[in-house]
């Protein structure tokens, strides 16, 4: 059997000849071996058992062939220093949601009574990245995730429990599930947002759920649905965080203007520059 260095080089090298990110090869090296970065150093002359490399050759050719996401093949993402189960069921978290979550917890801080219980709304929750992630940094938090997509909700639910959350957890479509509970002081959502017609990749098109990505034709339905309704479910004083496509920052300020009154609008740029979240603040 070939040693893990010579897999790692020879199959790297399979990725870049096809276009291919050969530090998913790495991955799925580490996930199969399986090895830590540190083990791998120790161990990379040593021979690759038979059985694991068999069933990373057939992972490698899933990933370079087939299109498959490497965190279907491996089962996870790692999302704000939290592994998350992902399925084809859910979207895959991105790191640009991130900065979401960083922003969103800076607000709490800023915004609200430091003394004061909060009970957060995770709309469109996937696979509970945006939400579990906030609880597990600020676990004072109440949270409750919703998902229009019954698999999604019982992925959310898996991550929760194997990240020891203890969260609520209801089906349905935008905020129509939240009329069951108490008002909320805070929604983040991160809904679908591109346009109907907009090409993707393959890699994305053909393993990721399309309820998770198209937002109808100009990619704002889900917006108009959000702050139509939102305010029925919330408190005064409220937040609302949202993340959206970089082009329709203007289109989405336009919304808010429109739907809701006396709030203030602040809209952030991600590391790359691109317009991407918006935050929309209603104070007593």
């Amino acid at each position: 059997m070939p040693t893990f260095k010579k897999v790692l080089e020879v199959n790297e090298t399979y990725a870049i000849d096809n276009g291919k990110e050969p530090s998913a090869i790495k991955q799925l090296l580490m996930h199969h071996g399986p090895l830590t970065p540190t083990e791998y150093y120790l161990k990379k002359d040593e021979a690759m058992d038979e059985k694991a490399y068999t069933a990373f050759l057939k992972d490698v050719d899933e990933y370079i062939k087939h299109d498959v996401p490497i965190q279907h093949l491996i089962g996870h993402e790692v999302f704000y220093g939290y592994s998350f189960k992902v399925t084809k069921d859910v979207l895959i978290p991105r790191f640009e949601t991130e900065e979401l979550v960083t922003h969103t917890l800076d607000y709490i801080e800023s915004f609200f009574p430091h003394d004061k219980p909060l009970r957060v709304a995770d709309v469109g929750t996937g696979s509970g990245c945006i939400g579990l992630t906030l609880k597990k940094e600020r676990a004072s938090l109440s949270v409750t995730c919703t998902d229009v997509s019954k698999k999604a909700v019982t992925v959310a639910q898996e991550n929760a429990e194997a990240l020891g959350i203890h969260a609520t957890f209801a089906e349905g479509n935008m905020c129509e599930p939240l009329g069951e509970f108490d008002k909320f002081d805070i929604i983040v959502s991160n809904p679908p947002y591109l346009k109907d017609q907009e090409p993707l990749e393959a890699v994305v098109k053909n393993h990721e759920p399309h309820v998770a990505l198209f937002g109808g034709s100009d990619g704002l339905k889900y917006y108009r649905e959000l702050f139509e309704t939102a305010e029925s479910y919330l408190n005064t004083p409220y937040m609302i965080a949202m993340e959206h496509g970089f082009d329709t920052a203007k289109a989405i300020r336009k919304l808010i203007q429109k739907t809701l009154k006396d709030v203030t609008v602040v809209q952030k740029k991600d590391m790359q520059g691109k317009d991407r979240m918006t935050f929309v603040f209603k104070k007593p």
